[in-house]
């Protein structure tokens, strides 16, 4: 027999799950007048058949028609109100996610004006931060039928659209100022980065509260990872390190 929830809770602190499902999988059974008890930086979302019932702020709510109109059509007038009904609760946690780690997994390519071929290849690494903004969206954008969400779970999609602002920014910032400048602006750049990722997170219902480049700098496999690039023809190359042997 399928457990009826009368107190819908979770407890937990939620350091790197953003969503917890209740029941994990299938449908739960609730019941008008069921108490749901939503703690501080939570909020909770009732679904029904993909169907947001209504989102629930912190604090102590009853399951009643007056907050969830949809269940007259769930249940029926014909049924006591004491009767079950299936859905599924998603715990959203509303803190941020700080500390979140980025870096360059393949060089980027800017311009580099006057110096040297005329381009260079830029590493970088940081941290950034999230916060969900819109539970509802979340869910249904991002979650699914999940049981449980962590950080992991969306951190390489995160990271994909940071990336590519990062490499907009600097394509885009490149055509005026050389690398030893573009450099010196970590900050101004993490600000763009910030500015230009915030409508695809909103996409997703969540908010980008922070993006910092702790590091900045030219790849120091420049030329190796320039011809694999196709950027360096072999007479280049073979000049270059030439040029490399005779310094050292």
């Amino acid at each position: 027999m399928a457990r009826i929830f009368d107190v819908v809770e979770y407890p937990n602190e939620m350091r790197d799950e953003i969503v917890h499902r209740i029941p994990e999988s299938g449908a739960g059974d609730f019941r008008i007048g069921s108490q749901v008890i939503v703690r501080e930086a939570q909020a909770a979302v009732f679904f029904r058949d993909g169907k947001a019932l209504d989102t629930f702020a912190a604090g102590r709510h009853t399951i009643t028609t007056a907050n969830i109109p949809y269940l007259i059509e769930v249940i029926g007038r014909a049924f006591n109100e004491r009767s079950p009904f299936t859905a599924e609760v998603y715990f959203t946690s509303l803190r941020e996610f700080a500390d979140q780690k980025w870096g360059t997994s393949q060089p980027i390519i800017v311009r580099n004006p006057g110096m040297g071929l005329g381009v260079a290849l830029l590493q970088g690494y940081g941290t950034f931060g999230f916060q969900v903004s819109d539970p509802h969206q979340f869910v249904t954008q991002v979650v699914g039928a999940s049981g449980m969400f962590r950080t992991a779970d969306i951190q390489g999609r995160l990271r994909s659209m940071l990336l590519s602002k990062l490499q907009d920014l600097l394509g885009e910032t490149t055509k005026a100022k050389s690398v030893p400048d573009l450099i010196a602006l970590v900050e101004e750049i993490g600000a763009g980065v910030r500015a230009k990722a915030q409508d695809d997170f909103k996409a997703l219902g969540l908010t980008l509260k922070a993006f910092y480049i702790e590091s900045l700098k030219p790849s120091e496999k420049s030329e190796e990872d320039l011809r694999g690039l196709g950027l360096l023809d072999v007479a280049t190359y073979t000049q270059l390190q030439a040029a490399d042997a005779m310094r050292d």
